[in-house]
């Protein structure tokens, strides 16, 4: 029996974006998270005494700023060198061959696999033979997987690969392939990487995208970590996840409807942190609030958003390491309370339009042309992960109800005068 380690997307030295403007914030410990989880990842490596780690891509993010990155990472390669562990690689999109390459030699323990062409490594010791290929350039739109050879029965058979696979939300498509593509080669476990949040694609035979090991916004939520494979006579008897972030991000969701006084809001806002810090293991918290149901609070909470902001950071403080990244308000009327005017009026008319504004998923760029000038001056780093211009669903939902009830208010006054 043996064991082995896959991992995904590391990003070392990535920020984490959302927590900038808080100055109580452990803002050395957010800067080193990525560096801290991959601490995790080596350690883990060495303590379970796994027979070799799987890293599907994107180490880096970016260029380097310093050789600090490059000089860190060799370091903790001769760490799982010392420990007898082999490390296989490819480069993904972020983390260009060159860039590895470039300027310091990886230990003897690391096998970069080529991007010209799919290279094999084999472990006579476990019957193990690895297969893989890096990423050219930082755009690969080529199937990669017809270049890997069919698997050797012979062998436990592990394909390593940097992909979109048949495409997946929030990622760009690179190497695309299908899963049908990879159950015909015939190997035992696919270890791939690009996409952040885990999924095991198939058990038959295993797909595994790890996911990121730490979030690094709000779009990353939940744990993260990699993945844990143990196998006997040649099959997989377990697949698990393992934690291994140092700081998470959380969406919770919270249902105002039964909400009838401020002061509730807040004990139940109060009541979801408590629950999310209970569940983290002792790490920090960034969380977003999103405020949501048909309540009576609706016009004060739109009044008072950046008050109640404050009073969400406020009690998230009282609980030690949780931060309020943003609160979102999206709660509406109860029916009783929508009908201000009465009669068949313009201004009915008017309100009744506003009431079913709706947003498609789109960009600032096409509602405002003139973005896209600002947005060419942009640093890439500020686009590569959540792109300002191109919000998601939750920030185009706020953004409506914003708008709605800004008009909404204004449309009342002049209507209360006009009666």
């Amino acid at each position: 029996m043996f064991r082995f380690l896959h991992a995904a997307d590391i990003h070392l030295d990535s920020p984490l974006k959302g927590l900038e403007e808080y100055p109580d914030a452990p803002l050395e410990q957010i800067r080193r998270a990525a560096r801290r989880a991959f601490d995790n990842l080596v350690q883990l490596a060495v303590d379970e005494k796994v027979a070799f780690v799987l890293l599907a891509g994107d180490l880096y993010d970016g260029d380097w700023k310093d050789y600090n990155t490059g000089i860190y990472f060799v370091g903790k390669m001769g760490k799982l060198r010392d420990a007898g562990i082999p490390v296989f690689m490819v480069s993904g999109n972020h983390d260009a061959a060159r860039q590895i390459t470039r300027s310091l030699k990886i230990p003897e323990n690391v096998t970069l696999f080529p991007h010209a062409h799919v290279g094999t490594e084999t472990l006579d010791r476990y019957g193990v033979a690895v297969h893989g290929q890096s990423f050219s350039a930082r755009s690969v739109t080529d199937n990669l997987v017809q270049n890997f050879p069919q698997g050797d029965p012979s062998f436990f058979t592990i394909g390593l690969l940097h992909t979109s696979l048949n495409g997946r939300p929030g990622h760009e498509s690179y190497a695309p392939c299908t899963l049908d593509a990879l159950r015909s080669k015939g190997y035992q476990y696919w270890a791939l990487g690009h996409v952040h949040q885990r999924e095991e694609v198939s058990r038959d035979p295993w797909v595994v995208f790890p996911g990121n090991i730490q979030g690094r916004h709000i779009r990353e939520t939940g744990s993260k970590g990699c993945t844990l494979v143990s196998v006997e006579d040649g099959h997989i008897v377990s697949v698990e996840h393992r934690e291994l972030d140092v700081l998470r991000w959380v969406l919770c969701r919270v249902d105002a409807t039964e909400c009838d006084s401020v002061e509730q809001l807040l004990d139940l806002v109060l009541e979801i942190l408590q629950d999310e810090r209970a569940v983290a293991d002792g790490r920090p918290l960034a969380v977003r609030l999103v405020i949501e149901g048909v309540t009576p609070l609706h016009g004060r909470l739109y009044e008072n958003a950046l008050q109640l902001h404050e009073e969400f950071r406020a009690i998230a403080a009282s609980l030690g390491d949780v931060w309020v990244e943003k609160a979102v308000f999206n709660t509406r009327k109860p029916p009783s309370g929508a009908a201000v005017f009465s009669g068949d009026s313009p201004v009915e008319s008017l309100m009744n339009s506003i009431e079913t504004i709706r947003f498609e998923t789109a960009t600032l760029i096409e509602f405002i042309p003139e973005f896209e000038k600002l947005r060419s001056k942009l640093p890439a780093e500020l686009l590569n992960d959540g792109d300002p211009f191109r919000p998601g669903d939750e920030e185009l939902s706020a953004i409506r109800e914003e708008v709605k009830e800004m008009l909404m208010g204004k449309i009342e006054q002049r209507g209360h005068h006009e009666n």
